[in-house]
Parts: structure tokens; C-alpha cells; sequence
């Protein structure tokens, strides 16, 4: 008998997401040292002080259970963004979110809505739950919101737009993007995946639009800007009924008290963010650099990451600065075989990404 046979056909067909390798394997496999990793968009700065002393603090309270409410830290994001926390969804990182929506709002016979180049979280949990993806065409790489507005029907349960996207940096500006949304029917949720907000300064703050579109779903996480990504926090602003609804999936402790406790912090950390978007700016012109000198082309990004076209096979040029201690992220299966993404890391990181496929290539 096979295991297949008893699991449901929507889950047996999924191809597994395939994280980064780590730096501990690559220095097992290869017998190397002195790895750079520039596969994972994380923030090279590190964990604040702050966010290091609150977690020591915390640790000594480890075997208690996290508050499975998040009080504290929904107390903080409601006061940040002038929010109820009753419109608050905690989540173990910004994909546990994600898929809670999908599963508390769409069955198999409904249809999920997203773009080509889209996160790969989008079509993973449309998948596993049975449904139907739809896929709109690209416009440069990024979401053609004309495109997506043609292929609305009345099974479009969810439609997915990461801003900036991932794993092209593109980006819609806030007009384009609301007049998007005001056109979507009410029976339709809008999830605005916005991961790498932090990273722009933005003239009109989407939060605004929760008031007027009650099908608008925002998602967030800690991973990137805030550096948390080893403690997995992210979280979902919406009307106070769809979060009512994803808080009764929830599982009751998704976020555990270290993250807690750091996000609280992390949140609060206005010299921290600062920084890193000095360094991510400075760290993203070092790569474009580099790429006009190697006669490159790359997406323009609002991340903390680029994707450049290497001009040969992605998978192959991944693994030759593999070999080479130099980990990036090949992007094949986003359907762009001759890309590669890279995020910014600390210059002499981004210099030795430069070097090392300046000899690749």
C-alpha cells in the first residue's frame, strides 16, 4: 500500500517549497568555510541589542506557554497603525497567515486569483486546498492589474497581490493599486501581501484603505526589515469579522513567546529600521553597479533583493557560485530559467557576489 492512496489528490500533486540551503549544510557538502548567503531576502544587520536583551529576558520564562492571544504585541500594532486589535491576526511568519486565509474562505470549487511571477506560497495553498489557481499574465515582470480585472469571475474567492513582489521587486503605486480594489466585488477578499513595505517610503499608507474596503486583507511580517525571520512573526490586518474568522483556525500558540516578545520590540525600533533601509539602499546600488559593468539585466526591486538575468541556464550559474561559497537563489520554478535572485546583503558580502559571478559567468 501506498501512503498516496490515502492522502488527497490536490496534496500528492504538490511539489514541495524549496527553502535556501543553509549555511551549516553548504560548509557539510562541500568542506568550505567563509559562505556568504544572499538566498533568503533576511536582513544581514542582525538582531538589534534591544530585540537581543528582551530575548534573553524572555527565555528565562520558557517553560510557560506564549500569551496565544499576543496581547502585548497586537497591543502594539493596533497603536502603530490606529487599528482595533480586534482587526489583528498573528501568525507563525506572514505565510501562516496566508494560508489560514485561503483555508478559512476557500473550497475546491472556488477559483484563487494571482499573477505570473507571483510568491510561490500562492500557488502551494490554492493547491492544497483543492481550488482552482488562475494565473494572470505579467505585465515587466510584475502584476498587469488589467489583466487580473479580465479573469475575475463570480468563483474568484481570493485574489493574492504581493507589493512589492517576490521574486521580481516590482511595484504598484497606491492609486493604481486602490482603484484596483475598489473594483473588486465585495464577495471577493483582496489579500495585499506586503512583506517588504518597510523597505519604501510611501506617500499613501494602504492601511487607510481597511476602512473603506472591508474585503481588503493585509498582510505583514517581522522576517524582513525588522531581521526576525529565525523567529517566525508575521500578521494580517482586515475588518474585524474576517479576523474574528482566522482567529478561530488559529492554532492557539502560532507564535511563540521569544518572537513575541521581540516583535514588541522590533516594532518599536525606529533607529534599527532606519538603518536598514540605508544599508539595503546603499547595498542595492553596489549590485546594480555591478551588473551595468557585467553588461546585466535586472529588475528594477523595492526589496531588499534583485533579480538579474544572467543570460544562460539560472540553475547553473546557481550552482557554480555554489561551489564557490556564494549562496543566491535560482528561480526557475517561477518560470524565469535564466534569472537569478539576490538579496542585498553587507557590501563586502555584495562584493564578493559580484566578484565570484564576474568569474562564473
Amino acid at each position: 500500500m501506498s501512503f498516496c492512496d490515502l492522502a488527497l489528490d490536490c496534496v500528492t500533486k504538490l511539489q514541495p517549497y524549496v527553502p535556501g540551503k543553509p549555511i551549516e549544510e553548504l560548509e557539510r557538502e562541500l568542506g568550505i568555510s567563509n559562505i556568504v548567503k544572499l538566498a533568503s531576502n533576511e536582513n544581514p544587520l542582525g538582531p538589534s541589542e534591544k530585540v537581543l536583551a528582551v530575548i534573553a529576558n524572555t527565555a528565562k520564562q520558557v517553560t510557560r506557554y506564549p500569551d496565544g492571544n499576543g496581547f502585548v504585541l497586537k497591543a502594539a500594532l493596533a497603536e502603530k497603525y490606529k487599528l482595533d486589535t480586534a482587526q489583528i491576526t498573528l501568525g507563525n511568519g506572514s505565510n501562516d497567515v496566508l494560508e489560514l486565509i485561503a483555508r478559512a474562505f476557500v473550497t475546491a470549487a472556488d477559483e484563487v486569483l494571482f499573477s505570473q511571477y507571483a510568491f510561490a506560497v500562492y500557488p502551494l495553498v490554492t493547491q492544497a486546498i483543492g481550488a482552482k489557481a488562475v494565473i494572470a499574465p505579467s505585465h515587466n515582470y510584475g502584476h498587469d492589474l488589467q489583466a487580473m480585472s479580465t479573469l475575475i469571475s463570480e468563483k474568484t474567492k481570493l485574489i493574492f497581490i504581493a507589493n512589492p513582489n517576490n521574486p521580481t521587486g516590482t511595484y504598484l503605486e497606491a492609486e493604481e493599486l486602490e482603484a484596483f480594489i475598489a473594483q473588486v466585488a465585495s464577495t471577493t477578499l483582496v489579500v495585499l501581501d506586503e512583506a517588504y513595505v518597510e523597505y519604501n517610503e510611501q506617500d499613501v499608507d494602504s492601511i487607510d484603505w481597511l476602512a473603506k474596503y472591508p474585503n481588503l486583507i493585509i498582510t505583514r511580517t517581522f522576517s524582513k526589515a525588522y531581521g526576525l525571520a529565525g523567529l517566525r512573526v508575521g500578521y494580517a490586518l482586515s475588518h474585524p469579522e474576517v479576523a474574528d474568522l482566522l482567529n478561530r483556525i488559529r492554532q492557539p500558540f502560532n507564535v511563540n513567546a521569544l518572537a513575541l516578545a521581540a516583535a514588541t520590540v522590533a516594532l518599536q525600533d525606529k533607529a534599527y529600521i532606519t538603518k536598514t533601509k540605508q544599508l539595503n539602499n546603499d547595498g542595492m546600488q553596489q549590485l546594480i553597479v555591478g551588473f551595468n559593468a557585467l553588461n546585466l539585466n535586472y529588475i528594477p526591486s523595492k526589496g531588499n533583493f534583485i533579480t538579474v538575468d544572467v543570460q544562460k541556464s539560472g540553475d547553473k550559474v546557481f550552482n557554480d557560485l555554489l561551489q564557490q561559497g556564494v549562496i543566491v537563489r535560482p528561480v526557475t520554478n517561477y518560470g524565469l530559467p535564466k534569472h537569478i535572485r539576490v538579496s542585498i546583503g553587507l557590501a563586502a558580502e555584495n562584493q564578493r557576489f559580484i566578484d565570484t559571478l564576474s568569474e562564473v559567468l
